[in-house]
């Protein structure tokens, strides 16, 4: 009589179920993964710019002015011993770079200082409204026409240090 020998391992079927039910668990977390990630990106965003508005505010309590106006992506050297220059160098999130504003108009509102968020030659900002409105609701008002958190000329959000 012909015996069948079993032999280890797993058959095709148990491979494709285990396969389905991994699939399925990455198919439920990545929606969860890519909330955490807009999260921890708003969240670095307005830290960065409380940090940086705080030196700019310290600055000008010190010295009664604010500093001169310079170029998106180049650290104000006023305040060059008050800010991690890694900090200001860095790209956001949003692409970009940080830039000083001193005495400018954004959407139609004229202000004394700014923190912004401005395309280079190199770096163009990304409009993602949805992270822009998460960054508003953790430093602002949540409304991204309104406060000092806004979308300013040329859709290049901008974070108002002194109206």
């Amino acid at each position: 009589m012909y015996s069948r020998r079993r032999t280890a391992g797993f058959s095709l079927t148990e491979i494709m179920v285990t396969l389905t039910i991994i699939s399925l668990l990455g198919a439920l977390a990545m929606p969860t993964l890519k909330s955490v990630r807009r999260r921890s990106a708003a969240t670095a965003m307005a830290n960065d710019f409380r940090t940086f508005a705080a030196a700019f505010d310290a600055f000008v309590h010190e010295t009664g002015a604010w500093p001169a106006e310079i170029d998106a992506g180049i650290m104000p050297p006023e305040v060059s011993t008050r800010i991690n220059p890694n900090g200001w160098l860095r790209v956001p999130p949003t692409g970009g770079h940080y830039n000083w504003d001193n005495n400018q108009m954004h959407a139609g509102t004229r202000f004394r200082a700014a923190i912004a968020i401005s395309s280079t030659a190199t770096s163009v900002v990304i409009q993602d409204l949805d992270l822009m409105e998460a960054i508003d609701k953790i430093i602002d008002d949540g409304n991204l026409a309104t406060g000092n958190f806004r979308i300013g000329a040329d859709d290049e959000p901008v974070f108002i240090v002194a109206p």
